[in-house]
């Protein structure tokens, strides 16, 4: 029971941002938009390195100086996933007009859901790895460690889903397909969680390996879509506050509820 809530929780984070389009007339502003993306940077940082690196190490403290070696590949991996996939996939990212990757005859919607998709399956991972841990007794992770990962995810996923739905509706969608776009980008966390927790349950000793991919597919998005957006133009030291406030929030939620 606790797994389902912990995969769900995100989502529903994800859908309440969305809901945002229903009661903001106007387009998000600036300001507001780069304070939103530091305090998501912040909150994903925070988690990789408290919820996932962390344990990763702590789970091989026995091999000494050779315990970091998982968690230090695992990381690179998940880096050089995440650059593999936003190479290969076609996409666009919200606020631009120039698709990345390999040239498509998709639509700009889909481009754009594909996005989103890359952004968000690192979260998903994230929590299905930890609840993996914990129900494999792994060291340094609990259930209610798990849940204060999931927690802050669906934290961070509020100002996403709004990120996302406010400039949909504006492009000129109505404002149910706008929440709509905007919560399914949320769906590929559960998905993704779901089958990480069945793999690392036949993949036990690879655990720790995992708990540090995740956490590299996640500093891979800060460092590569999400600082550089919030640090454009005017107002970046909005984003830099929020980054502040999102690692100190995803610290004490991993310290207090996940001890």
């Amino acid at each position: 029971m606790a797994l389902i809530i912990g995969l769900i929780v995100p989502l529903l984070g994800t859908m309440l941002g969305a809901a945002f389009v229903f009661l903001m007339k106007d387009e998000m502003s600036p300001r507001l938009q780069k304070s939103l993306l530091g305090f998501a940077s912040g909150v994903m940082v925070a988690a990789s390195v408290w919820s996932l690196l962390i344990p990763a190490m702590e789970m091989e403290a026995t091999e000494g100086a050779w315990g970091v070696v998982p968690a230090a590949v695992g990381f690179l991996l998940g880096v050089g996933f995440l650059l593999v996939l936003d190479d290969v996939t076609p996409h666009l990212h919200i606020g631009t007009d120039k698709p990345e990757g390999p040239r498509s005859h998709l639509s700009r919607t889909a481009m754009l859901a594909l996005a989103v998709t890359i952004h968000n399956l690192p979260e998903g991972m994230a929590v299905g790895v930890v609840f993996a841990g914990a129900e494999e007794g792994a060291a340094g992770l609990s259930l209610a460690s798990a849940l204060a990962v999931s927690i802050g995810i669906a934290i961070q996923n509020v100002p996403e889903g709004a990120i996302i739905s406010m400039p949909m509706r504006a492009a000129g969608n109505s404002r149910w397909r706008s929440f709509l776009l905007g919560s399914l980008s949320g769906a590929v966390e559960p998905l993704g969680g779901l089958a990480v927790v069945l793999l690392a349950s036949l993949m036990t000793p690879v655990l720790p390996y995992m708990l540090a991919f995740a956490a590299g597919a996640m500093v891979y998005v800060v460092v590569e879509e999400l600082i550089p957006e919030s640090s454009e133009g005017e107002h970046s030291n909005l984003s830099t506050i929020g980054f502040a406030i999102g690692f100190v929030l995803m610290m004490v939620l991993d310290v207090t509820v996940g001890n």
